[in-house]
């Protein structure tokens, strides 16, 4: 299925990176008219809808041609594809033959199912990876998940299969690339569409009229989560948290997240969450399945005292620079790309063990002065490093690279 896309244009980033803008605008030159396809496994909710919804567009402002694909699958393809996705992050758990069959059937079936007819072809994440065992073309796969330490059996056997058909395999982090991608691998870490409804700024009226919404008192103190219902998000982590400081501080707990399509996963994880949170009016659930879309997450994050991440295992964690750009410090565990979002001591901190974060978090709540001046620095770090701009050259540099 090819993705109907929006119109953006890439001078509307002159406000927030003027220089950028210039070399994107002298690098495209050599790649106008360029055929660039995008795959990935669905549209919407999760990190990777949202990168290719503002990198895709902006890649066509710049004269290429940039299409988007999303494969068509049954759900129990994304069964395995989750059950796969768990053992790159290093998961002990097995595919049969009959899991692996479907997930090379799937992948044939779209190869000739999906519009593929371009000079550039990047594969996102494990879902399409084989699609170019049964089309030709220069591909390029974009791995959005933690690989550090993955279930080798697993990779092995589903890796070493496909890795010779790509030119290049880009990282969020050197320490996630494994064999058999080492002599092609670039680290690549990830963005933030400043100027989205997720990022931009929202005047105060908007800010009280969704607080309003959602009964949430923008005058006590709020801890915000946003992840998905993941195992490796440990989102319990964040409610014993929100539990330690409740008996010292009268403040709200926001956890909010999205439904997404190829996750069948998550909503015995969002039952699971559910449960354990009990009934607490302080605790907040807020997914698309209440309305919540990006202007909503924006004012969420927004009117946070704090950010609050609490997983295990994290490809990158978007959602952290998306809270840093609000000016808000957030309180992590130090685990993948975590950990060069967040400077401990600078931006944010960064914890292991429920009270090393709650104690974190309680002393940010208490010094404003502290918190004011870690947001100063959250923002600036993330302008420097994770906006659109510096993500949208690097993709055209390594394209460029691999039609040369």
């Amino acid at each position: 299925m090819t993705v109907e896309l929006p119109i953006k244009k890439i001078s509307d980033y002159n406000v927030v990176a003027k220089e950028e803008v210039d070399e994107l605008l002298e690098i495209s030159k050599e790649l106008k008219g360029l055929k660039v396809v995008h795959v990935n496994a669905t549209s919407y909710g999760g990190g990777v809808a949202e990168l290719l919804y503002t990198l895709v567009p902006l890649m066509n402002d710049l004269g290429l041609n940039a299409t988007w694909e999303v494969l068509e699958a049954p759900n129990e393809f994304f069964n395995v594809t989750k059950k796969l996705h768990n053992a790159f992050q290093g998961a002990n758990i097995s595919l049969s033959d009959d899991e692996l069959d479907l997930f090379e059937e799937v992948n044939k079936f779209n190869s000739n199912k999906l519009n593929l007819d371009g000079d550039v072809i990047i594969i996102h994440d494990p879902q399409p990876f084989y699609i170019p065992l049964f089309k030709d073309g220069k591909f390029i796969w974009r791995c959005h998940i933690d690989t550090s330490n993955p279930n080798f059996d697993i990779w092995n056997k589903v890796t070493f299969k496909a890795a010779s058909k790509y030119s290049k395999a880009l990282f969020h982090l050197n320490e996630y690339i494994q064999e058999p991608f080492k002599e092609i691998a670039v680290e690549f870490p990830p963005s933030i569409d400043p100027l989205s409804d997720k990022n931009k700024k929202l005047p105060s009226e908007v800010l009280t009229e969704i607080a309003s919404k959602y009964n949430i008192d923008l005058n006590r103190p709020i801890i915000t989560v946003v992840a998905r219902f993941d195992p490796w998000k440990d989102l319990k982590s964040a409610i014993d948290v929100y539990r330690i400081l409740k008996e010292k501080v009268d403040l709200q707990l926001l956890i909010v997240s999205a439904m997404a399509k190829d996750d069948p996963e998550g909503w015995i994880l969002f039952e699971d969450i559910l449960r354990y949170a009990g009934v607490d009016p302080d605790i907040h659930f807020l997914t698309d399945l209440k309305g919540v879309g990006h202007l909503e997450v924006n004012a969420f994050q927004t009117i946070s005292t704090i950010g609050l991440h609490t997983a295990t295992k994290e490809g990158f964690g978007l959602v952290i620079s998306e809270m840093l750009w609000k000016q808000n410090p957030v309180v992590a565990r130090p685990v993948g790309g975590v950990k060069v979002q967040i400077i401990d001591g600078f931006n944010g901190y960064l914890r292991n063990d429920i009270m090393e974060l709650s104690d974190a978090v309680y002393e940010l709540i208490q010094d404003e002065n502290l918190r004011n001046q870690f947001g100063k620095n959250a923002k600036k770090l993330v302008k420097e490093k994770f906006l659109t701009t510096s993500h949208l050259k690097r993709y055209l540099k390594i394209i460029k690279e691999v039609i040369h």
